[in-house]
């Protein structure tokens, strides 16, 4: 029987390296699965009871701490190490882990939103958000608008608007006029997209894209490498700037490894978890078993970018200066509910109808929505972090979807 449990989400970016490296211990580790919904809304308190090793996104970090669910790294690895993977990952993926003045999970794996095309429709990439939205006069451009994409998206636009979200509750999300400007921006896309894709999370819009290729651009996208691969690959780009030269606004997501407060940790666990680390395993083993490396050597490997049609070096510039979310408890509900609100201001109601409806979101609508994402964020900061059911009552129960 294996000395320790792990938990991981059910994609082969997540499974299929951690079972193969498993396979070669000893009976060290057993993963087990759960699905993209799991990875997104399972109470972390709850895995961290049955788990040594949970692999869990960085917003899951503000209910963890509250709970004490996860065990702080410095008491495990080299704090040097540690802090030398500020440095070795791509953008924020080690910071997006640090809470607290402590290291919470291992950046196993790295992703942002950028952009995606459909290369037999889209040559050249829209640079700017104007450029988005000439495009999608003449082409069918989808959004990321499923499960807590919605808000995610509307999150980077703000980013490339050139006003970051606030990360502590307290006051509203995000300045007023910025947020009116980036759901009338989302809103004028939405109306042309193709129907059925305003519910589906990255993965189905991937696979729908490259499968039925009705789909010729979405501007902002969790990227998936395994998308990338092939003849018929798809091509990825970086997200789109408000002005020539902007900041390139994205919301980073990834995997962390975290290890569990049950856990006993080993000699044989430790280096278990540091060989995923190493720049080899990164740049080889890793993306020979689907996975998408964290290591910035890796993004900059030139087989690697060769063999899926230049996925790394194409989003590069994204992902080094990504958004990193808020980590306080009670997030991960608030982007869910959030991201249901404002889909519905942005695509008019209209799910699978391609948008139908987005024009008529007028004023009136556009600033009650974003009083309630105001209302809802701040309401984190107070008592136990819980979404006020007052608040969220009336919009429909989301479809919770992962964000790696």
């Amino acid at each position: 029987m294996p000395r320790y449990r792990g938990l991981t989400w059910d994609h082969p970016r997540g499974r299929d390296a951690l079972e193969r490296s498993a396979a070669a211990t000893d009976a060290l580790i057993s993963w087990d699965v759960h699905s993209l919904e799991g990875f997104e809304s399972a109470p972390i308190d709850d895995l961290a009871e049955r788990y040594d090793v949970i692999v869990l996104d960085h917003p899951h970090l503000g209910d963890a701490l509250a709970q004490g669910s996860l065990r702080p790294l410095s008491s495990i690895f080299d704090a040097a190490w540690l802090e030398s993977l500020a440095h070795t990952s791509v953008g924020p993926s080690l910071e997006s882990y640090r809470l607290d003045g402590e290291i919470w999970a291992l950046p196993l794996d790295a992703a942002t939103q950028v952009a995606v095309a459909d290369p037999r429709r889209v040559s050249s990439p829209p640079a700017t958000w104007d450029e988005v939205a000439e495009l999608a006069r003449e082409q069918p451009v989808a959004l990321s608008l499923g499960g807590p994409h919605a808000f995610l998206t509307f999150a980077s636009v703000c980013v490339a608007l050139g006003k970051e979200p606030r990360v502590q509750p307290g006051a509203e999300f995000v300045s007023r006029d910025t947020a009116v400007r980036a759901v009338e921006l989302l809103s004028g896309i939405a109306v042309g997209a193709p129907a059925g894709t305003t519910e589906l999370n990255p993965i189905g819009l991937l696979d729908r894209m490259r499968r039925d290729r009705d789909i010729a651009y979405i501007p902002l996208i969790y990227g998936y490498v395994t998308a990338s691969t092939g003849a018929d690959g798809l091509r990825f780009a970086d997200a789109p700037t408000a002005v020539v030269g902007g900041r390139r606004g994205s919301t980073i997501g990834g995997t962390g490894l975290a290890v569990s407060r049950r856990a006993v940790v080993d000699d044989d666990l430790r280096h278990y978890l540091l060989w995923h680390l190493d720049p080899l395993t990164q740049a080889a083993f890793l993306p020979d078993n689907s996975g998408q490396p964290s290591a910035r050597s890796a993004w900059q490997n030139v087989a690697l970018n060769a063999r899926s049609n230049d996925f790394y070096r194409g989003t590069l510039a994204t992902i080094e200066d990504a958004w990193v979310r808020p980590r306080v408890a009670g997030f991960t509900e608030f982007q869910s509910a959030a991201s249901a609100v404002l889909r519905e201001v942005i695509a008019g109601g209209a799910a699978g109808a391609g948008g139908a409806g987005a024009r008529g979101a007028g004023a009136a609508a556009v600033a009650s929505a974003l009083d309630r994402v105001d209302r809802m964020f701040d309401a984190l900061g107070e008592g136990d972090g819980a979404v006020p059911t007052s608040l969220s009552a009336s919009v429909p129960v989301p479809v919770r979807e992962d964000t790696p």
